[in-house]
C-alpha cells in the first residue's frame, strides 16, 4: 500500500467512527452538533427555573433544536420539576420546550419512593418519558456521549 492511499483509508475510518458515534446518540437528530443531559435532582425551585433557561439558552446558541439535542433527567427531589400539571408554576415552558423537541425523563423510582411516604403517587406532566432508574439512564447516556451538566 502507497502512503497516500494508507492516508485516504485512515481519514475515511476517523470519519465513519465520527459519524457512527453522533448517529448513535439520538437517531431523531442527526444534525445535532452537542448532545446535552441536564440533571435535575434538588427539589430548590430556582434550580428548575435555571435549568429550564440553560435549555433555551442551549437551543437560542446552536441555532434551534434540530443542532443541540437536550434532555433533562429528573430524579430524586428534582423530580418535583415535572409534577403537579395544574399547579406546576413551570408547565407551560416545560410544554414550549417539548414542543421544541426537549426530552424530559423522570425517575419512576423516585416517584415510587413519594408514593410509599406520602401514599400518592404524583402525577407527571403530559409528554414527560418515564425511565425505571434515572441514575442508571443518566449513566448510559453519558457513556453513549452525552454531556451531562448539573446546574
Amino acid at each position: 500500500m502507497t502512503k497516500s492511499f494508507q492516508s485516504i483509508v485512515l481519514m475515511v475510518g476517523i470519519f465513519l467512527v465520527f459519524t457512527a458515534t453522533a448517529e448513535g446518540l439520538n437517531p431523531d437528530k442527526p444534525f445535532a452538533e452537542r448532545h446535552v443531559l441536564l440533571q435535575v435532582s434538588d427539589k430548590d425551585p430556582a434550580k428548575f427555573s435555571l435549568t429550564l433557561d440553560i435549555a433555551n439558552n442551549l437551543i437560542r446558541h446552536y441555532g434551534g433544536t434540530d443542532h443541540i439535542d437536550v434532555q433533562i433527567i429528573t430524579f430524586a427531589k428534582g423530580v418535583n420539576m415535572l409534577t403537579n400539571p395544574d399547579s406546576n408554576p413551570n408547565s407551560e415552558r416545560i410544554k414550549s420546550l417539548m414542543d421544541s423537541n426537549v426530552t424530559f425523563v423522570v425517575c419512576l423510582n423516585s416517584l415510587d419512593t413519594i408514593k410509599r411516604k406520602t401514599g400518592t403517587r404524583p402525577v407527571v406532566l403530559a409528554g414527560t418519558k418515564g425511565v425505571q432508574t434515572g441514575v442508571a439512564y443518566m449513566l448510559e447516556k453519558i457513556h453513549e456521549g452525552y454531556i451531562q451538566i448539573h446546574p
